[in-house]
């Protein structure tokens, strides 16, 4: 078994993490990308994903000072990968990508205009 595949219990991850097995509880309720598998026996599992995810969580949550519903929408943006830009360098290469696409699909629609008024 691979390190990223270990089993790691609830009470250990509570020790690893900091949190306390209750909040873990209430965090899996309420965080959809915390998903802890279970085993036969019905005892939830973590594994090393599962502690990222907990430890990103702990710092929206408590340095950050974010709500759970807030820190809930923002985790689902990191782990898509939508991250908001961050520096004005970020910022503007996103607004030059939108442009480019709104220029593409406004030049796809005149050609659509121009070829319908063509076959009339």
């Amino acid at each position: 078994m691979s390190n990223s595949e270990r089993r790691i219990s609830i009470s250990t991850a509570s020790d690893q993490t900091g949190i306390p097995v209750h909040v873990l509880r209430q965090w899996e309720a309420r965080f959809p990308q915390l998903k802890p598998k279970r085993d036969r026996s019905n005892r939830r599992y973590y594994q090393d994903k599962d502690l990222i995810i907990v430890e990103r969580i702990k710092e929206l949550v408590y340095q950050d000072k974010m709500t759970l519903e807030g820190a809930s929408k923002k985790l689902e943006l990191e782990l898509k990968g939508t991250r908001p830009p961050e520096t004005t360098a970020q910022m503007r290469k996103l607004i030059n990508t939108i442009e480019k696409d709104v220029r593409a699909a406004l030049n796809l629609m005149d050609e659509t205009d121009r070829k319908r008024l063509e076959s009339k």
